[in-house]
């Protein structure tokens, strides 16, 4: 056991170290008014679109301080980020489990001008098919693709290696509008709202949301294709792209038709906020299922800059309709992360989902409620790292029915060691 510990530290630790020896820092995702930054650097319209991107083409609220790190070659803009969780959790319950396991993503994106536009190419690698053992870690009343040829159920699975592999060019089109296209073999089609790993309003929660296949499981998918135009505050995109979830080989990179489509609406009325209310019909999701899926979700993000990182909150809402059975079902979240200090954070997260998968073979549907709350204190254990110790406790409300399954009261705890690449001021 003292053997798998090291080496599941030694991944994460090289996974969010392979990019932290910046020339310059990147503290905000307003990046017109980046410290240290002299006129000779500041950038295009076009440029500063294509870096306020979070997740394929999705935005952040433009006040997050992204923590992001930039390095100038020539005429190109490097930018580097990454996150790890080394975390240990623990479930009561007959269904509960415990294991050691690790989360983590590193990204790296070149941006360079083109003609009157800009251009960037963007990979984002995990390493969680080696850091996450089994092809899953324990996630009560989680479900979603597959282990060994059966459905995942109570447990969450480790993203591809590689998470996005995309190009993408920005041109104004006036002094207000810009156009966009975003092509990806891997990558984030137009549908849903910044994923999961890399929202600001989760960023200290190392586990995917339960409603993760609801509102934003589409954001490693294949063969991805967007255009975009946005004008001022609006911005309108649609997306051709494959629906199938990635299959169990982790390593490779899956392709297949572009058979499916989304289109996304988004706002952005100040700086703080951002909105977005987006739909798309998936075929074939779900290998394991026949039929196809449409989604759609809305979004609601807030970020406001404070001592220590920012205070962001998201209110999510996604539903998904199966055309087989033609039922529909919704999740509901609100999550959110306070720095109560420059080394403190609290971090709070409560969903409401309809859950149809939790016993294979069956339809029955069941509503679950499930709140968690969390503390992360920072602390110095490495050069250009911000590292921080924390954990947080998830309860669970369940209907009667499920309580010879799970037990009246479940209960999951969750310890982490977390690393992210540090945006220096």
């Amino acid at each position: 056991m003292r053997r798998k510990r090291v080496c599941l530290l030694a991944a994460l630790a090289s996974n969010a170290i392979m990019y932290a020896q910046p020339e310059q820092s990147m503290p905000g995702m307003d990046h017109s008014q980046m410290p240290g930054m002299n006129h000779a650097v500041a950038l295009s319209p076009p440029e500063t679109l294509l870096m306020n991107q979070a997740s394929g083409t999705s935005m952040a609220p433009a006040a997050w301080p992204m923590p992001m790190l930039m390095k100038n070659a020539g005429s190109w803009r490097f930018m580097f980020m990454a996150t790890a969780f080394l975390v240990d959790t623990q479930q009561s319950g007959p269904r509960g489990g415990d294991k050691l396991y690790a989360t983590n993503w590193a990204m790296v994106n070149a941006a360079h001008k083109a003609g009157r536009g800009a251009l960037s190419v963007e990979l984002m690698t995990s390493l969680e098919p080696l850091t996450i053992t089994k092809r899953r870690y324990p996630e009560l009343l989680q479900t979603g693709e597959t282990a060994y040829g059966k459905p995942l159920v109570d447990a969450q699975h480790p993203h591809d290696f590689i998470m996005a592999l995309a190009m993408q060019y920005a041109v104004p089109l006036s002094e207000t509008t810009l156009f966009q296209a975003y092509i990806a073999p891997v990558g984030d089609p137009a549908l849903g709202p910044v994923a999961f790993p890399h929202r600001a309003s989760a960023s200290e929660l190392p586990q995917a949301p339960l409603g993760h296949h609801w509102q934003d499981s589409s954001h490693i998918a294949n063969e991805v294709i967007t255009v975009g135009v946005k004008h001022n505050w609006l911005r309108l995109e649609a997306s051709g792209f494959h629906g199938a979830e990635p299959d169990e080989s982790r390593w490779n990179i899956d392709y297949g038709a572009v058979d499916s489509w989304s289109a996304r609406v988004s706002i952005f009325p100040a700086k703080n906020w951002a909105a977005q209310v987006s739909a798309g019909r998936l075929a074939r999701p779900e290998r394991q299922e026949n039929g196809d899926v449409v989604r759609a979700t809305a979004s609601l993000s807030y970020s406001k800059p404070m001592p220590g990182g920012s205070w962001s909150s998201s209110f999510i809402w996604g539903r998904n309709h199966k055309t087989p059975s033609r039922t529909n079902s919704n999740s509901y979240l609100v999550e959110s992360e306070l720095p109560v200090s420059r080394r403190n954070f609290l971090t709070g997260r409560v969903e409401l989902i309809d859950k149809d998968e939790l016993f294979p073979g069956s339809a029955v549907s069941y509503r679950i409620a499930a709140a968690t709350a969390g503390y992360t204190h920072d602390v110095d254990l490495f050069p250009h790292l911000e590292s921080g110790i924390g954990f947080n406790v998830t309860a669970y409300h369940l209907p009667a029915a499920l309580h010879s399954t799970y037990g009246d009261r479940p209960l999951a705890l969750s310890v982490y060691l977390r690393l992210r690449l540090k945006a220096e001021r």
